[in-house]
């Protein structure tokens, strides 16, 4: 059932890359905190 009701979706993102001649990516752009010390699972 969850596949089916998505196959429309997929579908017509094949379409537009085939016609495109381009493969989509969608672009991700991490939001979360930087320079975070490392800690090993063992201290937690």
């Amino acid at each position: 059932m969850f596949a089916i009701s998505r196959i429309s979706g997929w579908t017509g993102h094949i379409l537009e890359q085939y016609a495109n001649n381009k493969l989509i990516r969608p672009r991700a752009k991490y939001v979360g905190p930087r320079d975070l010390k490392y800690v090993p699972i063992e201290q937690w």
